[in-house]
């Protein structure tokens, strides 16, 4: 695995520098990418999909336990110096593209795994994408330490709010491990966390989509009253009546319901006549 000196020296090499608007910190400390690795429940044979592998730090940790990799990286500079670091080993493929436009169903054969330090800027939003394409087994994640809170925290948590709903959509979520921030080169601002996450199918009648569409329009403004919330789009009698047909006032707040209530919820509306409110996740 790479040492903070190797680190620096690929960087100086292959002309590039992190760049901290997109969060790109790379893992030097080796018994925190081995925890990972173990955490993960990696074992030889295993597909694993790294998305953001960067300089290639975890990748090595993982094919040191046996597992085959697909590494997707968006930044063609990295994609020169990883190169490098795996040389010719047949069981790492390089994949230069956006994890987020890949077309991962067809690069990474199942069952495969999610294992991936990723960037800041961009970790919910590939998240929601990589949960939305249902074709993993399971995704451990490395991301700051606010944004997996913030991914598992649940009704009265102070962090709980849609992406909480939207993760909980897709999967059962839960941090593993705190990772401090000295792990990383170069030292960010903040500690991380690894979360792990288990998909799970969809067991409401209800659309999925359809659902998460509705608590977007609810959270747009959290603090208010969802019948407030959701005009115009949804008539304020129409969400009263919802309401009071799961047991609700008229005073809900968007932050008060959890996902079974927020399905029970878009069924009553679609009893009273609801318009279209689905969207993507």
């Amino acid at each position: 695995m790479l040492t903070a000196a190797d680190i620096r020296g690929l960087l100086r090499r292959h002309g590039l520098a992190p760049n901290r608007r997109l969060g790109q910190n790379f893992v030097t400390d080796h018994n925190t990418l081995r925890k990972m690795v173990a955490d993960a429940g990696v074992e030889p044979g295993d597909v694993v999909c790294e998305v953001g592998p960067g300089l290639g730090s975890l990748t090595l940790a993982l094919r040191a336990a046996g597992a085959r990799v697909i590494a997707v990286e968006v930044d063609a500079g990295l994609v020169r110096a990883l190169s490098e670091v795996v040389g010719d080993d047949p069981d790492v493929t390089i994949v230069h593209g956006d994890a987020r436009t890949a077309d991962l169903a067809t690069l990474v054969p199942r069952p495969a795994k999610v294992v991936a330090n990723l960037p800041y800027s961009v970790a919910t939003a590939i998240t929601l994408d990589l949960l939305a394409l249902e074709h993993f087994t399971y995704l451990h994640l490395m991301v700051q330490r606010e944004v997996g809170v913030r991914w598992c925290a649940r009704v009265g948590d102070e962090l709980f709010g849609a992406v909480s709903l939207k993760v909980e959509a897709y999967a059962e979520a839960r941090v593993v491990a705190p990772v401090s921030r000295q792990a990383f080169y170069p030292v960010p601002r903040v500690d991380s966390v690894a979360v792990g996450l288990t998909p799970r199918p969809w067991p409401w009648r209800i659309g999925r989509a359809q659902v998460l569409g509705l608590i977007d329009r609810g959270f747009t403004q959290r603090r208010k009253r969802l019948r407030n919330a959701l005009a115009p789009r949804v008539p304020a009698a129409a969400v009263d009546a919802g309401l009071a047909a799961i047991g609700r006032d008229s005073d809900t707040r968007a932050e008060q319901l959890d996902l079974a209530t927020w399905c029970e919820f878009a069924t009553a509306l679609r009893s009273v006549a609801l318009p279209d409110v689905s969207s993507r996740p």
